[in-house]
Protein backbone atom coordinates (compact mmCIF):
# COMPACT_ATOMS: atom_id res chain seq x y z
CA UNK A 1 0.00 0.00 0.00
CA UNK A 2 1.54 3.49 -1.20
CA UNK A 3 2.72 5.56 1.99
CA UNK A 4 1.13 8.72 2.67
CA UNK A 5 3.42 11.63 1.47
CA UNK A 6 4.02 14.29 4.32
CA UNK A 7 6.98 16.68 2.76
CA UNK A 8 10.25 16.43 1.10
CA UNK A 9 13.28 16.50 3.10
CA UNK A 10 15.66 19.55 2.85
CA UNK A 11 18.86 18.81 4.20
CA UNK A 12 18.74 15.29 3.01
CA UNK A 13 16.73 16.27 -0.12
CA UNK A 14 14.21 12.90 0.25
CA UNK A 15 10.78 12.20 0.66
CA UNK A 16 9.43 11.88 3.89
CA UNK A 17 6.75 9.27 4.40
CA UNK A 18 4.35 7.84 6.94
CA UNK A 19 3.54 4.09 6.47
CA UNK A 20 -0.16 3.26 6.73
CA UNK A 21 0.30 0.11 8.61
CA UNK A 22 1.98 2.50 11.41
CA UNK A 23 -0.84 4.74 11.31
CA UNK A 24 -2.51 3.37 14.11
CA UNK A 25 0.62 3.64 16.33
CA UNK A 26 -0.68 7.56 17.10
CA UNK A 27 1.11 10.74 16.77
CA UNK A 28 1.89 14.22 17.22
CA UNK A 29 1.41 17.63 15.83
CA UNK A 30 2.73 20.47 17.52
CA UNK A 31 3.98 23.75 16.70
CA UNK A 32 3.72 27.48 17.94
CA UNK A 33 0.92 29.36 16.44
CA UNK A 34 1.24 30.26 12.73
CA UNK A 35 3.89 27.86 11.86
CA UNK A 36 1.65 25.54 9.77
CA UNK A 37 -0.25 23.10 12.21
CA UNK A 38 -3.81 23.26 10.64
CA UNK A 39 -2.17 22.48 6.71
CA UNK A 40 -0.21 20.06 8.08
CA UNK A 41 -3.45 18.42 9.46
CA UNK A 42 -5.39 18.92 6.42
CA UNK A 43 -2.24 16.67 4.89
CA UNK A 44 -2.72 14.47 7.19
CA UNK A 45 -6.38 14.14 6.90
CA UNK A 46 -6.63 13.48 2.95
CA UNK A 47 -3.71 11.41 2.96
CA UNK A 48 -5.50 8.81 5.00
CA UNK A 49 -8.49 9.69 3.26
CA UNK A 50 -7.33 8.56 0.07
CA UNK A 51 -6.02 5.28 1.74
CA UNK A 52 -10.04 4.51 2.46
CA UNK A 53 -9.37 5.36 6.28
CA UNK A 54 -12.17 7.35 7.43
CA UNK A 55 -10.84 10.95 10.32
CA UNK A 56 -12.97 12.63 12.42
CA UNK A 57 -11.14 15.91 13.37
CA UNK A 58 -11.96 19.24 15.53
CA UNK A 59 -12.86 22.57 13.66
CA UNK A 60 -11.18 24.98 16.16
CA UNK A 61 -10.81 27.74 13.91
CA UNK A 62 -12.92 27.18 11.20
CA UNK A 63 -10.23 26.54 8.77
CA UNK A 64 -10.53 22.95 8.73
CA UNK A 65 -13.71 22.70 6.74
CA UNK A 66 -12.13 23.73 3.57
CA UNK A 67 -11.23 20.05 3.02
CA UNK A 68 -14.84 19.95 1.81
CA UNK A 69 -13.70 22.21 -1.70
CA UNK A 70 -11.07 22.02 -3.90
CA UNK A 71 -8.26 24.25 -3.65
CA UNK A 72 -7.34 27.07 -5.65
CA UNK A 73 -4.49 26.01 -7.40
CA UNK A 74 -2.60 28.77 -7.54
CA UNK A 75 0.81 28.87 -9.07
CA UNK A 76 2.58 29.15 -5.42
CA UNK A 77 0.87 26.31 -4.36
CA UNK A 78 1.37 23.97 -7.45
CA UNK A 79 4.71 25.09 -7.61
CA UNK A 80 5.56 23.56 -4.26
CA UNK A 81 3.78 20.59 -4.94
CA UNK A 82 5.84 20.03 -8.12
CA UNK A 83 9.04 20.64 -5.85
CA UNK A 84 8.21 18.19 -3.64
CA UNK A 85 7.43 15.43 -5.97
CA UNK A 86 3.54 15.38 -5.26
CA UNK A 87 2.25 12.62 -8.01
CA UNK A 88 -0.55 13.65 -10.28
CA UNK A 89 -1.57 16.72 -7.79
CA UNK A 90 -4.64 18.66 -8.57
CA UNK A 91 -7.43 20.41 -6.41
CA UNK A 92 -9.24 18.36 -4.86
CA UNK A 93 -12.22 18.05 -2.54
CA UNK A 94 -12.71 15.46 0.18
CA UNK A 95 -15.66 13.56 1.36
CA UNK A 96 -16.81 15.81 4.50
CA UNK A 97 -19.53 14.98 6.72
CA UNK A 98 -20.11 18.24 9.14
CA UNK A 99 -21.08 17.43 12.89
CA UNK A 100 -21.63 20.51 15.55
CA UNK A 101 -22.83 19.88 19.49
CA UNK A 102 -25.36 22.63 18.82
CA UNK A 103 -26.79 21.70 15.35
CA UNK A 104 -25.99 25.27 13.62
CA UNK A 105 -22.65 24.35 11.55
CA UNK A 106 -23.04 20.67 11.34
CA UNK A 107 -25.42 17.17 12.47
CA UNK A 108 -26.51 17.17 15.63
CA UNK A 109 -24.06 15.23 17.92
CA UNK A 110 -25.71 13.27 20.69
CA UNK A 111 -25.60 10.88 23.58
CA UNK A 112 -27.61 9.64 25.99
CA UNK A 113 -26.50 10.57 30.02
CA UNK A 114 -26.09 7.06 30.46
CA UNK A 115 -23.80 6.94 27.89
CA UNK A 116 -21.53 9.84 29.07
CA UNK A 117 -21.59 7.73 32.42
CA UNK A 118 -21.51 9.61 35.91
CA UNK A 119 -16.53 10.23 35.93
CA UNK A 120 -17.02 12.19 32.32
CA UNK A 121 -20.60 14.10 33.16
CA UNK A 122 -18.96 15.11 37.16
CA UNK A 123 -16.00 16.55 34.43
CA UNK A 124 -17.84 18.62 32.95
CA UNK A 125 -20.23 20.19 35.65
CA UNK A 126 -16.74 20.64 37.43
CA UNK A 127 -18.22 18.86 40.57
CA UNK A 128 -16.08 18.32 43.55
CA UNK A 129 -15.33 14.66 45.01
CA UNK A 130 -18.26 14.83 47.32
CA UNK A 131 -20.75 16.17 44.73
CA UNK A 132 -19.48 13.32 41.77
CA UNK A 133 -20.36 10.76 45.14
CA UNK A 134 -23.64 12.01 44.72
CA UNK A 135 -23.52 11.68 41.20
CA UNK A 136 -22.71 8.36 40.99
CA UNK A 137 -25.49 7.14 43.66
CA UNK A 138 -28.06 9.13 41.19
CA UNK A 139 -27.25 6.96 38.31
CA UNK A 140 -27.40 3.77 40.62
CA UNK A 141 -30.66 4.78 41.67
CA UNK A 142 -31.97 4.81 37.79
CA UNK A 143 -30.06 1.12 37.31
CA UNK A 144 -32.02 -0.06 40.61
CA UNK A 145 -35.49 1.44 39.73
CA UNK A 146 -35.47 0.86 36.18
CA UNK A 147 -35.24 4.85 35.00
CA UNK A 148 -33.72 5.85 31.60
CA UNK A 149 -31.57 8.66 31.88
CA UNK A 150 -31.38 10.39 28.49
CA UNK A 151 -31.69 13.81 28.87
CA UNK A 152 -30.62 16.09 31.72
CA UNK A 153 -34.84 16.59 31.97
CA UNK A 154 -34.18 13.22 33.24
CA UNK A 155 -31.24 13.46 35.04
CA UNK A 156 -33.03 16.52 37.22
CA UNK A 157 -35.84 14.77 37.73
CA UNK A 158 -33.83 12.21 39.22
CA UNK A 159 -32.11 14.33 41.28
CA UNK A 160 -35.39 16.20 42.62
CA UNK A 161 -36.64 11.98 43.76
CA UNK A 162 -33.52 11.86 45.73
CA UNK A 163 -34.76 14.96 47.24
CA UNK A 164 -37.94 13.45 48.16
CA UNK A 165 -36.29 9.88 49.63
CA UNK A 166 -33.29 11.45 51.12
CA UNK A 167 -33.76 9.63 53.93
CA UNK A 168 -34.07 6.15 52.38
CA UNK A 169 -31.82 6.51 49.80
CA UNK A 170 -28.64 7.72 52.39
CA UNK A 171 -29.70 4.65 54.38
CA UNK A 172 -29.64 2.36 51.17
CA UNK A 173 -26.63 3.58 49.39
CA UNK A 174 -24.79 6.78 51.00
CA UNK A 175 -25.14 9.79 53.00
CA UNK A 176 -27.00 12.56 50.15
CA UNK A 177 -27.26 15.98 51.37
CA UNK A 178 -29.34 18.86 49.85
CA UNK A 179 -26.60 20.62 49.41
CA UNK A 180 -24.34 18.42 47.30
CA UNK A 181 -27.55 17.96 45.34
CA UNK A 182 -28.13 21.66 44.91
CA UNK A 183 -24.86 22.57 43.44
CA UNK A 184 -25.26 19.64 40.74
CA UNK A 185 -28.61 21.25 39.80
CA UNK A 186 -26.97 24.87 39.81
CA UNK A 187 -23.89 23.46 37.42
CA UNK A 188 -26.83 21.72 35.19
CA UNK A 189 -28.37 25.04 34.99
CA UNK A 190 -24.92 26.34 33.53
CA UNK A 191 -24.34 23.79 31.25
CA UNK A 192 -28.19 24.45 29.91
CA UNK A 193 -26.87 28.34 29.35
CA UNK A 194 -23.95 27.20 27.48
CA UNK A 195 -25.47 24.96 25.10
CA UNK A 196 -24.93 21.47 26.62
CA UNK A 197 -27.99 20.33 26.95
CA UNK A 198 -28.45 19.52 23.63
CA UNK A 199 -25.73 17.24 23.55
CA UNK A 200 -27.91 15.39 25.71
CA UNK A 201 -30.83 13.19 24.21
CA UNK A 202 -31.63 11.01 21.11
CA UNK A 203 -31.20 9.93 18.04
CA UNK A 204 -27.48 9.33 19.97
CA UNK A 205 -24.76 9.18 17.66
CA UNK A 206 -23.74 5.72 15.90
CA UNK A 207 -19.79 5.05 15.81
CA UNK A 208 -20.45 3.63 12.66
CA UNK A 209 -21.56 7.00 10.57
CA UNK A 210 -17.94 8.27 12.27
CA UNK A 211 -16.45 5.24 10.14
CA UNK A 212 -18.14 5.72 6.68
CA UNK A 213 -16.16 4.85 3.30
CA UNK A 214 -17.42 6.75 0.12
CA UNK A 215 -18.19 4.96 -3.32
CA UNK A 216 -15.50 6.41 -4.50
CA UNK A 217 -13.54 4.23 -1.79
CA UNK A 218 -11.88 7.38 0.15
CA UNK A 219 -12.85 7.49 3.65
CA UNK A 220 -14.97 10.11 5.03
CA UNK A 221 -13.84 12.72 7.10
CA UNK A 222 -15.86 14.02 10.01
CA UNK A 223 -15.34 17.67 10.50
CA UNK A 224 -16.63 18.95 14.39
CA UNK A 225 -16.99 22.76 14.55
CA UNK A 226 -15.31 23.38 17.94
CA UNK A 227 -14.86 27.38 17.41
CA UNK A 228 -17.87 27.68 20.31
CA UNK A 229 -17.36 25.00 21.56
CA UNK A 230 -13.85 25.33 22.53
CA UNK A 231 -14.49 28.09 24.57
CA UNK A 232 -16.30 25.70 26.72
CA UNK A 233 -12.95 23.67 27.65
CA UNK A 234 -14.28 21.22 29.85
CA UNK A 235 -17.07 20.59 27.44
CA UNK A 236 -15.02 20.09 24.59
CA UNK A 237 -12.61 17.90 26.11
CA UNK A 238 -14.79 15.69 27.93
CA UNK A 239 -16.69 15.27 24.85
CA UNK A 240 -13.81 14.12 22.81
CA UNK A 241 -12.71 11.84 25.31
CA UNK A 242 -16.47 10.02 25.51
CA UNK A 243 -16.34 9.50 22.00
CA UNK A 244 -12.22 8.14 22.52
CA UNK A 245 -13.43 5.62 25.00
CA UNK A 246 -17.08 4.85 23.40
CA UNK A 247 -14.59 3.86 20.56
CA UNK A 248 -12.34 1.80 22.46
CA UNK A 249 -15.53 0.01 24.19
CA UNK A 250 -17.17 -1.31 21.21
CA UNK A 251 -14.34 -1.75 18.77
CA UNK A 252 -13.15 -5.71 18.23
CA UNK A 253 -9.98 -5.99 18.89
CA UNK A 254 -7.94 -6.20 15.17
CA UNK A 255 -3.91 -5.95 16.47
CA UNK A 256 -2.20 -5.18 13.47
CA UNK A 257 -3.66 -4.08 10.27
CA UNK A 258 -2.31 -2.70 7.08
CA UNK A 259 -3.59 0.54 7.16
CA UNK A 260 -6.22 1.94 10.15
CA UNK A 261 -10.04 1.46 10.59
CA UNK A 262 -9.92 5.46 12.13
CA UNK A 263 -7.95 8.54 12.87
CA UNK A 264 -9.26 10.40 15.41
CA UNK A 265 -7.16 13.77 15.73
CA UNK A 266 -7.46 15.52 18.82
CA UNK A 267 -6.25 19.37 18.07
CA UNK A 268 -5.63 21.61 21.13
CA UNK A 269 -5.05 18.54 23.40
CA UNK A 270 -3.89 20.26 26.65
CA UNK A 271 -7.30 20.98 27.00
CA UNK A 272 -8.11 17.56 27.85
CA UNK A 273 -5.23 17.44 30.14
CA UNK A 274 -5.36 20.29 32.16
CA UNK A 275 -6.60 20.21 35.52
CA UNK A 276 -7.62 16.32 34.80
CA UNK A 277 -7.48 14.33 37.90
CA UNK A 278 -5.18 11.35 38.31
CA UNK A 279 -8.18 8.76 37.88
CA UNK A 280 -8.78 10.75 34.62
CA UNK A 281 -5.06 10.83 33.01
CA UNK A 282 -5.10 7.28 34.05
CA UNK A 283 -7.81 6.22 32.07
CA UNK A 284 -6.56 8.71 29.33
CA UNK A 285 -3.13 6.54 29.02
CA UNK A 286 -4.99 3.59 28.94
CA UNK A 287 -7.39 4.53 26.30
CA UNK A 288 -4.32 5.65 24.05
CA UNK A 289 -2.14 2.43 24.80
CA UNK A 290 -4.87 0.06 24.22
CA UNK A 291 -6.91 1.43 21.49
CA UNK A 292 -3.88 1.14 18.71
CA UNK A 293 -5.06 -2.68 19.08
CA UNK A 294 -8.86 -1.96 18.00
CA UNK A 295 -7.02 -0.24 14.58
CA UNK A 296 -7.27 3.63 15.53
CA UNK A 297 -4.98 6.09 15.66
CA UNK A 298 -4.94 8.85 17.76
CA UNK A 299 -3.26 12.27 16.59
CA UNK A 300 -2.55 15.02 19.20
CA UNK A 301 -2.41 18.27 18.24
CA UNK A 302 -0.98 21.53 20.35
CA UNK A 303 1.63 24.32 20.51
CA UNK A 304 3.92 22.50 22.89
CA UNK A 305 4.51 18.84 23.30
CA UNK A 306 4.73 19.01 27.15
CA UNK A 307 0.82 19.91 26.70
CA UNK A 308 0.81 16.27 26.61
CA UNK A 309 2.67 14.36 29.62
CA UNK A 310 5.09 12.24 29.81
CA UNK A 311 3.41 8.75 29.41
CA UNK A 312 1.28 9.29 26.66
CA UNK A 313 3.84 11.35 24.69
CA UNK A 314 6.17 8.37 24.70
CA UNK A 315 3.56 6.12 22.83
CA UNK A 316 3.18 8.80 20.05
CA UNK A 317 5.40 6.80 17.28
CA UNK A 318 5.06 9.49 14.51
CA UNK A 319 5.99 13.28 15.06
CA UNK A 320 5.52 16.66 13.03
CA UNK A 321 7.24 19.65 14.91
CA UNK A 322 6.38 23.40 13.87
CA UNK A 323 8.20 26.01 14.49
CA UNK A 324 8.61 26.65 18.69
CA UNK A 325 9.46 30.57 19.46
CA UNK A 326 12.21 30.49 22.53
CA UNK A 327 11.26 33.94 23.89
CA UNK A 328 10.39 32.55 27.20
CA UNK A 329 12.04 30.20 29.66
CA UNK A 330 8.88 27.97 29.08
CA UNK A 331 9.61 28.11 25.24
CA UNK A 332 12.94 27.82 26.06
CA UNK A 333 12.58 24.42 27.51
CA UNK A 334 9.40 23.15 25.67
CA UNK A 335 12.59 23.65 22.35
CA UNK A 336 15.37 21.55 24.38
CA UNK A 337 12.54 19.12 25.64
CA UNK A 338 11.20 18.46 21.79
CA UNK A 339 15.02 18.07 20.31
CA UNK A 340 15.67 15.18 22.95
CA UNK A 341 12.74 12.96 22.16
CA UNK A 342 13.68 12.76 18.31
CA UNK A 343 16.33 10.31 16.96
CA UNK A 344 19.23 12.29 15.97
CA UNK A 345 20.50 13.41 12.68
CA UNK A 346 24.09 14.31 12.48
CA UNK A 347 23.22 16.56 9.69
CA UNK A 348 21.44 18.57 11.87
CA UNK A 349 21.19 20.63 15.12
CA UNK A 350 17.50 19.87 16.17
CA UNK A 351 17.51 22.77 19.19
CA UNK A 352 19.15 25.72 16.62
CA UNK A 353 16.50 24.25 13.92
CA UNK A 354 13.82 24.24 15.88
CA UNK A 355 13.67 27.90 16.75
CA UNK A 356 14.11 28.82 13.02
CA UNK A 357 11.75 26.79 11.46
CA UNK A 358 9.50 28.32 8.16
CA UNK A 359 5.83 28.79 7.64
CA UNK A 360 5.78 24.84 6.47
CA UNK A 361 8.23 23.76 7.38
CA UNK A 362 8.54 20.61 10.20
CA UNK A 363 10.78 18.65 12.13
CA UNK A 364 9.74 14.95 11.22
CA UNK A 365 10.13 11.63 12.61
CA UNK A 366 7.82 8.77 11.58
CA UNK A 367 8.23 4.81 12.34
CA UNK A 368 9.61 3.32 9.34
CA UNK A 369 10.27 -0.62 8.76
CA UNK A 370 10.06 -3.04 11.93
CA UNK A 371 8.60 0.29 13.71
CA UNK A 372 11.59 1.91 14.35
CA UNK A 373 11.62 5.69 14.59
CA UNK A 374 13.55 7.38 11.44
CA UNK A 375 15.85 10.11 12.11
CA UNK A 376 14.45 14.09 12.18
CA UNK A 377 14.58 15.12 9.00
CA UNK A 378 13.71 18.76 8.55
CA UNK A 379 10.79 18.93 5.84
CA UNK A 380 8.92 20.92 3.34
CA UNK A 381 5.38 20.04 3.97
CA UNK A 382 3.39 18.73 1.24
CA UNK A 383 0.35 20.97 0.41
CA UNK A 384 -3.14 19.69 0.69
CA UNK A 385 -5.45 19.32 -2.31
CA UNK A 386 -8.02 21.32 -0.80
CA UNK A 387 -8.72 25.12 -0.01
CA UNK A 388 -6.41 25.99 2.99
CA UNK A 389 -9.29 28.09 4.63
CA UNK A 390 -12.81 29.00 5.75
CA UNK A 391 -16.07 28.32 3.43
CA UNK A 392 -18.76 30.21 3.09
CA UNK A 393 -22.66 29.62 4.57
CA UNK A 394 -23.85 28.63 0.90
CA UNK A 395 -20.95 25.97 0.29
CA UNK A 396 -21.29 24.24 4.18
CA UNK A 397 -25.47 23.97 3.45
CA UNK A 398 -24.75 22.64 -0.05
CA UNK A 399 -22.47 19.92 1.64
CA UNK A 400 -25.21 19.38 4.31
CA UNK A 401 -27.79 18.46 1.82
CA UNK A 402 -25.48 15.97 0.40
CA UNK A 403 -24.71 14.39 3.37
CA UNK A 404 -26.34 10.79 3.85
CA UNK A 405 -26.83 11.32 7.37
CA UNK A 406 -28.86 14.18 7.62
CA UNK A 407 -32.06 12.72 7.66
CA UNK A 408 -31.12 10.85 10.90
CA UNK A 409 -29.39 12.99 13.30
CA UNK A 410 -31.45 16.34 12.49
CA UNK A 411 -34.65 15.87 13.92
CA UNK A 412 -34.94 15.52 17.53
CA UNK A 413 -36.43 12.50 19.82
CA UNK A 414 -37.94 12.53 22.91
CA UNK A 415 -39.38 9.06 23.76
CA UNK A 416 -40.80 8.39 27.43
CA UNK A 417 -37.81 7.84 30.07
CA UNK A 418 -37.48 8.85 33.84
CA UNK A 419 -38.82 12.58 33.73
CA UNK A 420 -41.80 11.13 31.83
CA UNK A 421 -42.05 8.24 34.08
CA UNK A 422 -42.03 10.36 37.64
CA UNK A 423 -44.29 13.42 36.00
CA UNK A 424 -47.05 10.30 35.73
CA UNK A 425 -45.92 9.17 38.79
CA UNK A 426 -46.33 12.83 40.62
CA UNK A 427 -49.38 13.67 38.56
CA UNK A 428 -51.26 10.26 39.68
CA UNK A 429 -50.24 10.76 43.33
CA UNK A 430 -51.85 14.49 42.82
CA UNK A 431 -55.12 13.18 41.89
CA UNK A 432 -55.34 10.50 44.57
CA UNK A 433 -54.79 12.93 47.31
CA UNK A 434 -57.93 15.66 45.72
CA UNK A 435 -60.23 12.18 45.40
CA UNK A 436 -63.06 12.90 48.05
CA UNK A 437 -62.62 9.64 51.09
CA UNK A 438 -63.64 6.87 50.37
CA UNK A 439 -67.22 5.86 52.71
CA UNK A 440 -66.79 2.72 55.08
CA UNK A 441 -67.99 -0.05 53.69
CA UNK A 442 -71.33 -0.70 53.89
CA UNK A 443 -73.66 -4.05 52.93
CA UNK A 444 -74.50 -3.76 49.08
CA UNK A 445 -78.10 -2.14 48.24
CA UNK A 446 -80.75 -4.57 46.67
CA UNK A 447 -81.57 -4.10 43.08
CA UNK A 448 -84.75 -2.53 42.27
CA UNK A 449 -85.65 -6.00 41.16
CA UNK A 450 -84.59 -7.63 44.68
CA UNK A 451 -86.53 -5.27 46.90
CA UNK A 452 -89.89 -5.25 44.37
CA UNK A 453 -89.33 -9.19 45.40
CA UNK A 454 -88.86 -8.56 49.03
CA UNK A 455 -91.94 -6.64 49.29
CA UNK A 456 -94.10 -8.81 46.97
CA UNK A 457 -93.37 -11.74 49.60
CA UNK A 458 -93.98 -9.41 52.55
CA UNK A 459 -97.52 -8.76 51.24
CA UNK A 460 -98.08 -12.46 50.18
CA UNK A 461 -97.04 -13.86 54.11
CA UNK A 462 -99.54 -10.76 55.44
CA UNK A 463 -102.16 -11.65 52.93
CA UNK A 464 -101.58 -15.11 52.64
CA UNK A 465 -100.20 -16.11 55.69
CA UNK A 466 -96.87 -18.99 56.23
CA UNK A 467 -96.92 -21.94 57.30
CA UNK A 468 -96.99 -20.99 61.32
CA UNK A 469 -99.98 -18.02 61.35
CA UNK A 470 -103.25 -17.54 58.86
CA UNK A 471 -103.10 -14.73 55.83
CA UNK A 472 -105.45 -11.82 55.71
CA UNK A 473 -107.23 -13.12 53.14
CA UNK A 474 -107.79 -16.45 54.76
CA UNK A 475 -109.31 -15.52 57.70
CA UNK A 476 -111.73 -12.75 55.07
CA UNK A 477 -112.36 -15.94 53.08
CA UNK A 478 -113.45 -18.27 55.74
CA UNK A 479 -115.54 -15.33 57.32
CA UNK A 480 -117.27 -14.63 54.22
CA UNK A 481 -117.70 -17.99 53.48
CA UNK A 482 -119.17 -18.62 57.20
CA UNK A 483 -121.46 -15.55 56.35
CA UNK A 484 -122.87 -15.90 52.84
CA UNK A 485 -122.55 -19.87 52.76
CA UNK A 486 -123.60 -19.92 48.81
CA UNK A 487 -122.19 -19.79 45.49
CA UNK A 488 -122.02 -16.06 45.71
CA UNK A 489 -119.78 -15.93 48.10
CA UNK A 490 -117.38 -18.55 46.46
CA UNK A 491 -117.17 -16.05 43.55
CA UNK A 492 -116.29 -13.08 45.36
CA UNK A 493 -113.30 -14.69 46.95
CA UNK A 494 -111.89 -15.78 43.48
CA UNK A 495 -112.52 -12.27 42.10
CA UNK A 496 -110.26 -10.72 45.12
CA UNK A 497 -107.25 -13.30 44.84
CA UNK A 498 -107.63 -12.46 41.41
CA UNK A 499 -107.26 -8.49 41.82
CA UNK A 500 -104.72 -9.27 44.61
CA UNK A 501 -102.21 -11.03 42.25
CA UNK A 502 -102.93 -10.07 38.97
CA UNK A 503 -105.64 -12.81 37.21
CA UNK A 504 -108.62 -12.55 35.22
CA UNK A 505 -111.70 -12.96 37.18
CA UNK A 506 -114.34 -15.32 35.78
Amino acid sequence: MDPILLGKGITDDIPVHLLPKFGNRHGLVAGATGTGKTVTLMTLAEGFSRLGVPVFMADVKGDVAGLAMPGDGSERVTSRAAQIGVEGYAPAASPVIFWDLYGKLGHPVRTTVTEMGPTLLGRILELNDTQSGVLDIVFKLADDRGLLLLDLDDLRALLGLVIEERKEVSTQYGLVSAQSVAAIQRALLRLDQDGGDRFFGEPALELADLMRVGTDGRGVIGILAADQLVLKPRLYSSFLLWLLSELFENLPEVGDLEKPKLVFIFDEAHLLFDDAPPALQQRIEQVVRLIRSKGVGVYFCSQFPDDVPDNILGQLGNRLQHALRAFTPRDQKAVKTAAETFVPNPKLDVARTLSALGTGEALVSTLQDKGIPMPVQQTLVAPPRCRMGAINEAERSQVRAGSPVGMKYDTAINRESAAELLLKRADTATEQAKAPPAKPDVPAAKSAQEEESGMGKMAKDILLGTGRRQGLVEAMAKQTARTVGNQVGRQILRGLLGGLFGGKGR
